[in-house]
């Protein structure tokens, strides 16, 4: 494909977009209004601003991750828009901050490309356990640290005008840096990490020396997310840290340990922490506590139903009962109101998402541009496929946002940097 079809479909999302306000407020007794305009304008120069830039700086970069990261986006500000006009015209500004930071980062790389990066991995694991501090502040400052439904996983920023205050996700960025981190380390180790080590028992491990770092940053990471009570955040990280060792060493011994410690660490979680026992049992139990805890699993469960093989329609749903519709459930309002044929539509566009970014991976001959791009690409999998199994009451609800699609400027541009270094890791063996 090349970059003039990039174009053409990135168009096509910002359409989308527009449309699916439109039709959200012919529902609503409206018409064409400002906001359709604002929405397709927002858009095309969030997404046009990006593709200029890869014209310019990534021209051989893969061109299918940007149209589906914004078709999904489209989807995802659509029904944002149907549940809050309010949250909506937030998330426009953060379209166009992420826009602009997203393009200042193509700038960046536009010389050495992402092998850059691989000099300064001490700096981004300083800055991810920094990032991963911030909702620690008290908060009797400026900027503190918030807790939401039972975990201290936000920031606020009072300002002094008025009451508003502007929240941010710094563990959003914090996953971005870690893999950075890991790409780099493990480019440099991973064949001493799997041709040398130690017996134990049944287990061949790396030298101490060789792991250390690792799990220091690992250990730390974690330390601070549970003791945040963070603990989607945590099984995210831990499954990054799990597969991209497994994948440097080759060994299946990191896989198995992972699954073990997960067991351990998900049962000392279930003792420790109340929201955790709660979240387990709505699970587990959704009817049997259905005007507490398993609120919102079983109304998600009834939208996901109602909504049959085309959906009820934008705009004619009630995705608004679900609690936190927009952020954790927002799949099961596009379920309601979009069907089956939308449900469908948007596995297929994240599975397409993957395997884009295995395939980069793949491909690569760099070592480091490998470990990276399977690194950000996990990071996308595993959050999607966290979220869709808790809507879906396959996997207790853990609390993340759906990539590109849930409210909130952090992970939108947390998401638009990680693909953009995808796109400038895939350009950079092409060339």
């Amino acid at each position: 494909m090349t970059r003039n079809a990039e174009a053409a479909l990135l168009a096509a999302a910002a359409v989308v977009a527009a449309m699916g306000v439109a039709l959200v407020n012919f529902a609503m007794g409206r018409g064409f209004d400002a906001q359709v305009a604002l929405t397709f304008l927002v858009f095309a120069v969030s997404f046009g601003s990006i593709h200029m830039a890869l014209r310019r700086w990534a021209p051989e970069g893969n061109p299918y991750l940007f149209p589906i990261a914004a078709f999904l986006t489209a989807i995802g500000f659509t029904e944002i828009y149907r549940l809050d006009p309010g949250l909506a015209s937030i998330q426009r500004w953060s379209m166009l901050l992420a826009g602009g930071i997203t393009t200042a980062v193509l700038l960046l790389l536009k010389d050495e490309g992402v092998v850059m990066l691989r000099r300064y991995r001490y700096l981004f694991l300083a800055g991810a356990v920094l990032l991963l501090l911030l909702p620690l502040l008290p908060e009797s400052w400026p900027l503190h640290g918030a807790e939401v439904n039972g975990s201290r996983l936000w920031v606020r920023l009072e300002l002094p005008v008025g009451t508003r205050s502007l929240s941010f996700q710094p563990g959003e960025v914090a996953k971005v840096l870690l893999v950075i981190f890991l790409a780099s380390y493990l480019a440099d180790r991973h064949l001493a990490m799997a041709t040398t080590g130690r017996k134990l028992g049944p287990l061949r491990l790396p030298e101490p020396r060789q792991l250390g770092p690792i799990l220091i940053a690992a250990g730390a990471s974690f330390a601070v997310l549970v003791y945040q009570r963070d603990l989607g955040a945590s099984l995210l990280l831990f499954a990054l840290f799990i597969t991209m060792v497994f994948v440097a060493t080759g060994r299946a011994a990191y896989l198995v340990t992972g699954f073990v410690l997960v067991a351990g660490g998900g049962y000392f979680a279930y003792q420790q922490f109340d929201h955790v026992q709660r979240r387990v049992f709505a699970w587990l139990h959704p009817f049997d506590d259905f005007a507490d805890a398993g609120y919102q699993i079983v109304q998600g469960l009834f939208a996901l139903g109602s909504g049959s093989l085309t959906g009820s329609g934008l705009g004619l749903g009630r995705p608004d009962l679900i609690p936190a519709a927009s952020t954790d459930f927002i799949f099961a309002s596009v379920g309601e109101e979009m069907g089956f044929a939308g449900s469908i539509a948007v596995l297929a566009a994240y599975a397409l998402l993957a395997a884009a970014g295995f395939g980069i991976a793949i491909r690569s001959r760099d070592v480091f541009r490998k470990f990276l791009a399977f690194g950000l690409t996990i990071v996308v999998a595993v959050q999607a496929i966290l979220i869709l199994a808790g809507v879906l009451r396959l996997f207790p609800v853990t609390g993340i946002t759906l990539p590109f699609m849930s409210y909130g400027g952090s992970s939108l541009l947390a998401n638009m940097v990680l693909v953009a270094l995808l796109v400038r890791a895939s350009h950079g063996e092409r060339t």
